[in-house]
């Protein structure tokens, strides 16, 4: 009678479980990677599809043409609902449960909106394919209703777009809306100006991109000011509806709000029955492991990991699969019966955000730079972490097109109905659609 393999199981096809697959690559297991969609995302790039930059295809690959060449993976597209601990099973809805003898939990993070969820249908964040082609289609829409609406008070709040929270999607986001306002469209609408889109970033912080350092945030401020972006720092948001936003003592009247200021960890912390920290993030040991469980793994930002400096581990996709690549091959040890401890150490890539097609600010720590030398250094290295070399060529390529003329080819609205009236109505609701 045949010996049944080592069966790992990797719930999540993000930079941590792909990390994690790969790195099991030549190992005599088998492994079944669970995600209830069928897409391993970029999502460092997410950004450039809300503001018509890119298209889906060009930052998302089927999970399992990622992991085509590994013989000992299974790929199914399913939801999970919950882990049984005792049993070592995975429940999956509408579907039997699948056991394990090791765990791999890589289930990403989701929008957080501080006690406050009704705002989120007015204020959608950016995390999943369907939120960047959502945000994309609300953009997209408010031109096209205030190219029709007269009466100027409506037509001031369908050109004003507010972002909350000024982290690397804010700014990111600011950037790209106030260029595909003032520049890409620029011409195309008869009854829009360049001049009158604005622009609001609101940061309840007193500078943007906190986890940069000073110098690097005063760049990004006047370089989103020199964009014409307007910064609210040191303003906490008080309410968010289907008429705009208030903030600190102020109002501003807008349709379009999009949401970067906080995320919290998926719900694995009550799937494996565990208390979690102020962010839902699992508590886990120093080499990722479930405290009481060698063969359950916790990574990326579902987990709370602690560097030796006492600083938390960054949520960003080198980390991630720093630490997918890390439980995977301590499980590999263990297997061979190394039950010593493996602590996870995180080795800090650097910071990256750009502002616009022409300014960036990049801090490694031996080195800092701005401006464009450091645009073109944020091109090439996110150019060079795609999975794909298509799509490492079309992006160039796109990026190379926008940077010469302004123009973004992906600005189509797709899905929903066509009728005239409907258009301009989703809008007038604040939400997406």
């Amino acid at each position: 009678m045949t010996t049944p393999k080592h069966r790992i199981i990797i719930i999540g096809g993000g930079f941590g479980g792909i990390a994690a697959a790969e790195a099991l690559k030549h190992a005599d297991v088998d492994v079944l990677l669970i995600d209830r969609r069928n897409h391993h995302l970029f999502q460092p790039l997410l950004y450039q599809v809300a503001t018509a930059s890119l298209s889906p295809s060009e930052i998302a690959w089927p999970i399992r043409h990622v992991l085509r060449r590994q013989n000992n993976v299974r790929v199914i597209m399913a939801t999970v609902t919950g882990i049984d601990v005792a049993c070592k099973q995975v429940m999956i809805e509408d579907g039997e449960p699948e056991r394990y003898d090791s765990l791999i939990v890589a289930t990403g993070a989701q929008h957080a909106y501080f006690g406050n969820d009704e705002w989120e249908q007015f204020a959608p964040g950016l995390k999943t394919l369907e939120d960047a082609t959502g945000i994309r289609r609300k953009l997209l829409l408010a031109f096209e209703a205030a190219e029709r609406e007269a009466e100027p008070e409506r037509r001031r709040a369908l050109l004003t777009f507010a972002i909350i929270g000024a982290g690397p999607t804010g700014v990111e986001m600011a950037g790209a809306i106030s260029e595909l306002g003032r520049s890409a469209l620029a011409g195309q609408f008869k009854t829009i100006a360049p001049g009158d889109v604005r622009v609001v970033l609101i940061e309840g912080a007193d500078r943007v991109l906190l986890n940069f350092e000073p110098e690097l945030s005063d760049y990004a401020l006047k370089a989103l000011e020199r964009l014409g972006v307007e910064v609210e720092l040191g303003q906490k948001v008080k309410n968010i509806d289907a008429d705009g936003v208030s903030y600190g003592d102020k109002r501003l009247e807008t349709k379009t709000i999009i949401w970067g200021a906080g995320v919290a960890a998926s719900p694995a912390a009550e799937w494996l029955g565990v208390e979690p920290d102020r962010s839902g993030r699992v508590k886990v040991e120093k080499d990722l492991s479930l405290p009481g469980h060698k063969e359950i793994f916790v990574v990326g930002d579902t987990a709370s990991i602690m560097q030796e400096n006492g600083k938390p581990v960054p949520g960003v996709a080198p980390a991630a699969k720093q630490a997918g690549a890390h439980a995977a091959k301590t499980t590999l040890l263990r297997l061979k019966g190394d039950m010593s401890a493996h602590p996870f150490s995180y080795s800090h890539a650097g910071d990256l955000a750009t502002i616009g097609k022409r300014a960036a600010v990049l801090d490694f720590g031996w080195t800092k730079l701005t401006g464009g030398l450091a645009w073109w250094v944020w091109g090439i290295a996110h150019i060079y972490f795609l999975v794909d070399v298509k799509n490492r060529i079309f992006v160039a390529m796109s990026w190379l097109w926008i940077y010469l003329t302004g123009q973004r080819s992906a600005r189509l609205i797709t899905h929903g109905r066509a009728t005239s009236a409907e258009p301009l109505r989703e809008v007038e609701e604040g939400k997406v659609g």
